[in-house]
């Protein structure tokens, strides 16, 4: 089990980016479904077994702990079956014409794998526990479970690195300030049901162009809307960046 800093490494360190080159895009579970993790307003797949309130909220850790962690535990093996998908690898294809940022509310690493070079989780990782005790204290664990008992340098239990209902998102801040520097910001795959990352839309004023990826799209004011699944609509996005002289 090996200590990671609480922040990307590329924050210390961020990009140089040519003017009118920065991509932003906010990523969420849409994306993902495609290779095969189900978002917990599908129908089926594990959130149809759990009540969120059972095992994603502070309360819920508190109440059953176990429970909270079989919940975790099952989630990182069916992540460690799923491949990246043709709308994460169009993300990494991006980038050989923009900076791109992507800003993720998905807690699985499908964007590590498909070779993006920045990322911002701002739900957490899955792969990854931290102390409760102190949550700067955070440890790469890939696909294998957290058990009770599992505890930290400084003797405290570990939990889910994951951001729970009802509590903060510490990285929102950082979103918010890449998001008001995008020249291009897309949306692939989220809801916008779920604040605060929902926001992050508005943030993005200075923006030329905004794009929504979704095949149920709930926003169309602002936006250039395609309603496609988050492969098909992604392709289509770069295609028409491209022909625009990207």
């Amino acid at each position: 089990m090996r200590r990671v800093p609480p922040w990307p490494e590329w924050l210390q360190n961020p990009p140089q980016v040519e003017a009118g080159k920065l991509v932003v895009v906010l990523t969420g579970a849409g994306i993902s479904a495609e290779s095969g993790l189900s978002t917990f307003r599908d129908s089926g797949g594990l959130w149809e077994k759990y009540s969120i309130y059972e095992v994603a909220t502070p309360d819920a850790w508190q109440r059953n702990p176990q429970l909270v962690l079989d919940f975790y535990n099952e989630r990182r093996t069916q992540l460690a079956q799923a491949q990246p998908n043709p709308g994460h690898l169009l993300l990494k294809e991006l980038e050989r014409h923009y900076k791109v940022i992507v800003i993720t509310q998905n807690v699985d690493d499908l964007h590590e794998r498909a070779g993006s070079s920045y990322i911002l989780h701002l739900h957490g990782e899955l792969t990854k526990a931290r102390s409760t005790a102190d949550s700067s204290l955070i440890y790469e664990i890939g696909y294998g479970p957290i058990r009770l008992g599992d505890k930290c340098e400084k003797g405290s239990q570990l939990r889910p690195h994951v951001v729970w209902f009802g509590e903060e998102v510490p990285a929102y801040a950082v979103a918010e300030r890449w998001a008001r520097k995008a020249d291009i910001f897309i949306v692939v795959g989220s809801s916008l049901q779920v604040y605060p990352a929902a926001g992050l839309v508005d943030e993005a004023y200075r923006a030329k162009r905004k794009f929504l990826v979704d095949p149920r799209p709930t926003l169309s004011y602002g936006v250039e809307v395609i309603a496609k699944p988050a492969s098909e609509g992604m392709r289509e996005v770069v295609e028409r960046l491209l022909n625009d002289g990207g």
